[in-house]
């Protein structure tokens, strides 16, 4: 590996780490966010599904990876989570935290495509599933330590206690990337108001970067719709407590990290597309056999974890191929490609209601069976998507960089 990615590796995972705690920490902490800011569900869920939202704008501000370079592109995403971060220290209100909420996803739309697009301009294509597989894992970092650890703040110093810490960590992680990325502006003189709009263009106009859009939207949206319904369904199967809920929460977080670990393992070995193939086929057998593990409760956390261990597999493995979809524009496709799963997962969330009752406290444990098919049936035709998506495309050029590893 290149000695500068030797360090440079750590510092992204770290990144990502703080970054994805503060994404990850509102679903668990968001009661007593609310009891703190006054306000009551529904002005949270509205903060919430104003995040989400936002995700829509990521593609236009993550071009700036590609138009500025991929250093200032990290730099801004971590610039917005330290301004959301920093709002609820200065003024914790509600409007703060709307705000903080919509900043902290637009830094992970933002970060992320510069990271992986920074890494594809300088790792060979048939390596690059072990070091983005490496980055990875401060998306389950941020779940099994971020979380907690806010945790432990909110009990020892209430509920405003994260945000001083996660602003001090912003600013020290912006001077760390500032120190060790190099300067990568494009020659040329680009000008970012015409390079962001080309940039979107190529990507909605390129059929091979539009499947790899329908992919992420449908394999996202195929899991929300078992994230949004596991609980309920723990729940009316075995009246669990909400100490079992927390257990299957840490299971999740176990199998995330197992997944990502796969990916660092096998992908590049296997062979990127193949590996998503596997992911699909492995997820869609473990979602299908979710009804028949679960007529125990220890059957039922098995089955969850082999279900989110083969999700997280095929979602890693699917990114070092999408980096080669458009290497030109690596930035804003990746930007897109992102995006695509946040819509995928608004889509999941809207269809679950019509297919399972989640505020019936009577509906049979069975009733899990057609969410379970519209998961499978959006694998396959992820499946189909798949087919389209091919790398190193007709516009695209292998970038100025030097691939070491």
């Amino acid at each position: 590996m290149n000695r500068s990615l030797l360090y440079q590796l750590p510092a992204f995972t770290l990144s990502r780490t703080v970054i994805n705690t503060m994404v990850r920490m509102v679903y668990p902490f968001l009661p007593i966010f609310g009891r703190g800011l006054e306000v009551d569900l529904r002005l949270l869920t509205l903060a919430v599904t104003i995040r989400s939202a936002s995700g829509m704008l990521g593609p236009v501000l993550a071009s700036v990876g590609d138009t500025r370079g991929r250093r200032a592109g990290m730099l801004f995403g971590v610039g917005l989570f330290t301004a959301g971060a920093g709002l609820m220290v200065v003024w914790p209100s509600y409007p703060a935290f709307v705000l903080s909420l919509v900043l902290g996803i637009m830094a992970n739309f933002v970060f992320i495509p510069s990271m992986q697009a920074f890494l594809g301009d300088r790792v060979r294509y048939e390596r690059r599933g072990l070091v983005l597989g490496m980055s990875e894992l401060g998306w389950s970092l941020g779940f099994i330590i971020g979380v907690p650890l806010v945790g432990l703040a909110i009990e020892r110093g209430g509920w405003r206690a994260p945000f001083p810490w996660l602003t001090g960590l912003g600013l020290a992680i912006m001077l760390l990337l500032f120190l060790i990325l190099p300067d990568d502006r494009p020659a040329g003189g680009v000008k970012p108001e015409v390079g962001v709009f080309q940039n979107l263009r190529r990507v909605l106009s390129y059929f091979p970067a539009l499947a790899g859009v329908l992919v992420g939207l449908c394999l996202s949206s195929s899991n929300e719709m078992i994230n949004l319904t596991f609980g309920v369904w723990l729940e009316q199967s075995f009246q669990v407590q909400v100490a079992v809920l927390a257990v299957a929460s840490a299971v999740i977080g176990v199998s995330e990290l197992s997944g990502e670990v796969l990916v660092i393992g096998l992908v590049d070995w296997l062979g990127k597309r193949r590996a998503v193939v596997i992911g699909l086929a492995l997820n869609a057998l473990a979602a299908l056999a979710l009804p028949y593990l679960g007529r125990s409760l220890t059957g039922a956390l098995a089955g969850l974890f082999f279900f989110y261990l083969t999700f997280e597999f095929t979602i890693v493995s699917s990114i070092p191929l999408m980096t080669e979809v458009m290497p030109a524009a690596r930035a804003t496709f990746m930007s897109t490609y992102i995006a695509s799963t946040a819509i995928g997962r608004a889509v999941g969330a809207l269809a679950v209601p019509l297919l399972y009752n989640l505020d019936s406290e009577t509906a049979p444990a069975s009733g899990i069976m057609p969410v379970i098919l519209a998961a499978v049936c959006l694998n396959l035709l992820c499946l189909l998507a798949l087919q389209g998506v091919k790398t190193g495309g007709s516009t695209a050029s292998s970038g100025s960089f030097g691939q070491t590893l």
